[in-house]
């Protein structure tokens, strides 16, 4: 890892490896830790169907509030070798920290970011300002790759589609829109829509882009314990 994929790193507190047994739902797995199965939340609804098989190596981490219905919450996995990072609230957060630390190649930095921020009847992950530029971004988190081809969405996503199509709309209005793919691992050499499993969001994210929508691609560097902002992947739409 350089000193450039350290400097923005989400680091998890109170770390525990278990065992994966198998997903009860879509916010409920088991897992073995210290030889007794035990009910942990899942922090990503989608299908992660290559990720959570039975024995992958599994990592938590601990709530310290008594009135959580699960102590433990699943953030992470092995598959082959590599750790992938699951958390669905890892994405925004690492985007964010890039974006005011100047990471993001394509814009440099910028004085103004905003999470959550409300435009019209749409709500878009981030606002930015800076450099004679302002726009929004939303960031789509990827668990999936496939002979090094990461691919997003994992299940058909109505709510993703929704998301570019309103980007289109903003950039049409004079905004800058940007739509971010962060794959949670290393190990894709680029990035490309899911088009066999979600038609009609590859369509959309095309469409968008000839509108003028930005579609930009980042790897991470994750370990046991957090996970760090990496490099830019070439996209194919």
């Amino acid at each position: 890892m350089t000193p450039r994929e350290l400097s923005v790193i989400m680091q998890y507190m109170q770390v525990v490896e278990g065992s994966f047994v198998r997903r009860l739902n879509r916010f409920v797995a088991e897992v073995e830790l210290e030889g007794r199965r035990e009910m942990v939340h899942v922090r990503n609804t989608g299908r992660l169907e290559e990720l959570l098989v039975p024995g992958a190596r599994a990592f938590l981490v601990t709530s310290g509030h008594e009135a959580r219905k699960y102590k433990h919450s699943l953030i992470a996995v092995e598959k082959e070798g590599m750790i992938v990072n699951i958390d669905s609230q890892a994405p925004n957060a690492i985007v964010h920290e890039a974006m005011l630390a100047g990471q993001l190649q394509e814009l440099g930095r910028i004085h103004t970011v905003q999470r959550e921020v409300t435009w019209g009847n749409s709500r878009f992950d981030l606002y930015y300002e800076g450099n004679g530029r302002r726009g929004y971004m939303e960031v789509k988190g990827v668990t999936l790759i496939k002979d090094g081809i990461a691919m997003f969405p994992d299940a058909p996503t109505i709510r993703g589609r929704k998301h570019v199509l309103e980007l289109a709309e903003a950039v049409r209005a004079g905004y800058e829109g940007v739509v971010l793919f962060l794959v949670q691992m290393r190990g894709a050499h680029c990035f490309a829509p899911h088009a066999s499993m979600d038609p009609p969001f590859a369509e959309a994210l095309r469409e968008a882009a000839a509108a003028g929508v930005r579609v930009w691609a980042y790897d991470a560097v994750v370990t046991t314990c957090g996970i760090a902002f990496g490099e830019p992947l070439e996209v194919k739409l």
